[in-house]
This record gives structure tokens, sequence and C-alpha cells, in this order.
């Protein structure tokens, strides 16, 4: 590891576990608790997703999801079914009880505290029954929440996505942004590394429920970051994108 790539990882191999007081975050200190769901302040309409719970999907073995596991970069041109995305947006971010109320609730995935700072937008292209745009999850309603057309939407994911043409023809596109103070409220300084570990988490179980409906998907890292906060409608401070992942049938 050179010096100038050791430099740029310095907050991440701090041991800041030894030295971190939680008496002094924002939890230590008696303020409440952030919100465990983002509300959107402009909703033009929602669309309830069918319940997993009465979803004949995802049969396949955990064996044999992890063992066909791979990044796919083609998809056919067929669309997926609303029943298909609520198991995918389920799997990756569906609730499965309060833990504390209105502090945190347990997920389909780990979260450090469990804070689970990361929020699911879709940039939906081909899905049977909704229109294209932007769409936002709300996990404790199952519902996904309509925001805006986007103009020239290839075009703006592929220049977003540096030119991934795989992404910006997609069924569906997932983007997943962290707002960070979910986790430093409890964790501080070390929050950063316990967010990119958070996200990790998601992506891998959108490749795994993906591959057991016939479906694939690739993690995207790479990803022009400004282009993509705008394009979601985010300050880029409080809120960012921080993973992608394109979703569709296999060919």
């Amino acid at each position: 590891m050179t010096k100038k790539i050791r430099k740029m990882y310095e907050w991440l191999l701090a041991d800041e576990w030894e030295n971190r007081d939680p008496s002094k975050t924002p939890q230590g200190k008696g303020e409440p608790a952030p919100p465990i769901q983002k509300t959107m302040s402009v909703l033009t309409q929602c669309v309830s997703l069918p319940p997993v719970a009465n979803l004949n999907l995802g049969n396949v073995s955990v064996r044999d999801a992890i063992l066909r596991r791979s990044s796919r970069r083609v998809f056919s041109n067929e669309p997926l079914s609303l029943e298909e995305l609520s198991y995918l947006l389920w799997a990756t971010a569906g609730i499965r009880g309060i833990r504390k109320e209105g502090e945190s609730a347990f997920r389909m995935v780990p979260s450090g505290g469990c804070r689970h700072p990361i929020e699911t937008y879709l940039l939906i292209n081909r899905i049977d029954g909704i229109s294209p745009g932007l769409y936002h999850f709300q996990p404790f309603e199952h519902d996904l929440c309509f925001i805006r057309e986007i103009p020239n939407q290839s075009e703006q994911i592929k220049n977003m996505c540096l030119g991934k043409v795989f992404c910006a023809d997609a069924p569906v596109l997932f983007v997943w942004t962290a707002i960070p103070y979910r986790t430093e409220w409890c964790f501080g300084s070390v929050s950063p590394k316990l967010i990119a570990q958070d996200s990790g988490h998601i992506c891998q179980n959108l490749y795994l429920a993906a591959e057991s409906i016939g479906c694939g998907t690739c993690a995207v890292g790479a990803y022009h970051q400004h282009h993509a906060d705008r394009l979601i409608g985010l300050d880029g401070i409080n809120e960012f994108v921080i993973y992608m992942a394109p979703v569709g049938k296999q060919m």
C-alpha cells in the first residue's frame, strides 16, 4: 500500500473504537433519535406493493442462490412484474419488526446498532403497471412513492454511471443513499465504516434475491457522485448516494 493510498484510508484504519466515548454521541447526550424512515415532502402518488406473504417467489435454495450469484450486465428486454419488484424491495429493505418504538427497527439485513442509515430509491424504466421515473421506497408501508419524471432518463443515467449502458437500459436501477446522522447519533466518529458495511449487506441481499427469481444485478460503485446526488434530489451532505445496482431478467 503506497503512502498516498494509506493516507486516504486513515479514517478507516484508525482505532476509533478504543478511543470512542459513547457519552459524547448525540445518543449519549440524551438527544432524540433521528427518524427511522424518510418521509417525502411532496408525493403525487404511491403504489401499494403486493404483500410478500402472498407471493410465490424466491423458492430457490440459499445454497443454489449463492452458487449462481454473479455480476450480470446483460438483461433481456422483458419488464419486471410488480410482484418481483415487491419481493426484491422486501429482501433488501423490508421490515421484520420494531426494536425500539420510534428509534430503530429490525430489517432483512444487518446494520450496526440497528441504525439502518440506507434509503432506497428506484429509477424505473420497465416495470409492469408503473410509469418510468424516480421513486422512493417506504418500507414501513411497503409502498413505492413517485417523486418525478426524469427527462431523457436513460441518457441521464448513462452519464451519471460513467457511460454504463447496462445501467441505463435495465428495467430498474436501485439507488441507495446514506443518511449519516442515523448512525452518527449512536456511534459518532466510527460511523463511516459502519455505513459502508451496511450498504454492502443490502447489495448482497439483492444479488441473492435476484438470482432466486431468475433476475440478475451488478453492484455499481463507479459513478459521478455530484450527478447522482443531483439526479436523486439530495444535498450531498445530510444525504448522498452511496451505491447502486441495475436489475433485469436474465437472458
